[in-house]
């Protein structure tokens, strides 16, 4: 069974800096397609950024976000810089193989102004 497990999420002040990580289980993320979503309180879950065979980001968050795996550790990040006060969110990280979709529960963001 598939788990996804998200960390490093909390509270920065405007400017800093946060980096996220999702931990897969149960199956090999080297050749699969991984994302970082998000979803601001009263608002749909948004895509932030995209792990594949060439990666893609949201125009909010380019030149400031960056995603990245480590295969032997089976661990996709998210390295959030110049963090502003509207990437406050639940951050999800999503895994991909074929049509199988998984979810993690989520980790808080909130960048404080």
């Amino acid at each position: 069974q598939v788990q996804l497990v998200e960390s490093g999420g909390g509270l920065v002040q405007a400017g800093g800096s946060l980096r996220l990580a999702c931990a897969a289980s149960g199956r090999t993320i080297s050749t699969n397609i991984m994302g970082w979503f998000r979803q601001a309180p009263g608002q749909e879950r948004e895509f932030v950024a995209g792990s594949g065979s060439s990666t893609r980001y949201a125009d909010s968050v380019k030149g400031r976000f960056t995603i990245s795996r480590d295969n032997a550790k089976n661990t996709v990040y998210l390295q959030m810089n110049r963090l502003k006060p509207e990437d406050t969110a639940v951050y999800y990280c999503k895994a991909t193989w074929g049509l199988q979709v998984y979810w993690g529960q989520g980790t808080q963001v909130t960048v404080s102004s």
